[in-house]
């Protein structure tokens, strides 16, 4: 057992991890923010240009609501396909990839320039120690040749 623990320390405590739980969280908020955006300022935005009262309200009645009689008929919840959340879903979508999309391009970006940066940058020149003692090298390899 003790065993395990350390094992899921030393997975728990690594760098990725952290990062991965850090981005899960931010990412969290960053949806609600895109959820908000989308929610209370395009598709309000939409309805006015459309004419309509909002896309949450489209969809197809399957079957409609039936309100209890006094006979004692059971009331019917009304059975619809609602189209217009999912739309609404899928500009959050949208949105949410290009963003990941331009952050991951930045990113990728910066990462090359350094790397370019990097291999640039010329090798250090040797230190005088170094180049004396790559001459005693070179003087020893001489004499044993002999």
């Amino acid at each position: 057992m003790g065993k395990f623990i350390q094992d899921f320390k030393e997975f728990a405590l690594k760098g990725n991890v952290v990062d991965m739980a850090v981005g899960v969280i931010i990412g969290g908020a960053f949806g609600k923010i895109v959820s908000s955006l989308v929610n209370d300022i395009i598709m309000p935005v939409i309805s006015i240009v459309t004419g309509g009262d909002g896309y949450k309200n489209l969809k197809y009645v399957i079957t409609p609501a039936k309100e209890a009689t006094a006979d004692g008929v059971a009331a019917v919840e009304e059975v619809a396909i609602n189209y217009g959340l999912f739309i609404q879903n899928v500009v959050d979508f949208f949105i949410i990839a290009l963003s990941i999309f331009v952050a991951l391009h930045v990113t990728m970006k910066f990462m090359r320039k350094e790397k370019a940066e990097e291999a640039a940058a010329p090798a250090p020149a040797p230190s005088a120690e170094e180049t004396l003692l790559t001459e005693i090298r070179d003087i020893l390899k001489k004499d044993s040749g002999k």
